[in-house]
């Protein structure tokens, strides 16, 4: 008990957010993460790279526990957000699912009006005492996504008739809404054309100034232009952990080399 203390005061002395210590997956016998440990650091954005199939996306989804959805995955092994353990059965999948928000590969926004994707996560969470509140936090989300001068004017008409850049944009809104302290993104940008790519990289470079952002990513430019830190991820292993620019410009394993590279991949 003395020693879990500790290990709780020394996180909050250090930039560290999240923790992992020896995380495994399992999909029924396929053995998808193996032994991975990582230090993620708080209001830096932090890339996962490496070949499909890697295990990149299944090792993001342990960090909030989408993967508890999953019938045949066990998930073992210690991940800390702020020194505390979100396996740990008092912690409730939900409310930890409010506290590190995703956003997803395809925008997913719901079948409702603008206003509501966005009031919907703060309604259930009990985060507004009235409608006047709703409304600053509708607002204030849209400003953090970057979209509020596109639809103040038609918050009442469905977040499906936005573009698809539009779209992202509002998820990502969506997702900050319920005041979240890590953002987790999986390949957010591979639906969008290079204009709404282009917004959605800037955005995440504002949204660190707040929040711990992890994206998974296949582009390795797209890494190395809005992260600080990178992790190289080869056939469920975490090969290699480093500055980007380190990660790019000096890889220290040999298979980071290979795949910067692109003699595998």
């Amino acid at each position: 008990m003395n020693d879990m203390r500790q290990f709780e005061r020394d996180v909050k002395m250090t930039n560290t957010k999240i923790t992992a210590r020896s995380v495994n997956v399992h999909y029924g016998d396929t053995h998808a993460i193996k032994d991975v440990d990582v230090d993620i650091a708080d209001k830096t954005v932090t890339a996962f790279i490496g070949p499909s199939g890697c295990g990149k996306s299944t090792f993001l989804r342990c960090l909030n526990r989408m993967n508890d959805t999953i019938d045949i995955c066990r998930v073992t092994g210690l991940i800390n957000l702020d020194g505390k353990d979100i396996n740990h059965k008092s912690v409730d999948p939900v409310q930890l699912r409010a506290q590190v928000g995703m956003v997803f590969q395809k925008p997913n926004p719901f079948p409702k009006s603008i206003y509501d994707n966005i009031a919907y996560g703060p309604r259930i969470h009990g985060l507004a005492r009235s409608k006047a509140d709703l409304d600053v936090i509708v607002e204030k989300s849209l400003r953090r996504g970057a979209i509020w001068e596109e639809v103040k004017d038609r918050l009442d008409q469905p977040g499906t008739g936005l573009s698809g850049g539009q779209q992202q944009r509002l998820c990502i809104a969506r997702a900050v809404a319920t005041e979240p302290e890590v953002l987790l993104m999986d390949e957010p940008c591979s639906a969008l054309d290079p204009i709404a790519t282009a917004q959605v990289e800037e955005l995440i470079d504002e949204l660190r100034q707040e929040y711990s952002v992890v994206i998974v990513t296949h582009s390795m430019q797209q890494a190395a232009r809005v992260s600080q830190k990178t992790a190289f991820f080869h056939l469920g292993h975490l090969v290699e952990f480093n500055d980007t620019d380190q990660i790019f410009t000096n890889p220290q394993d040999s298979r980071t080399e290979s795949y910067i590279t692109g003699k595998i991949g």
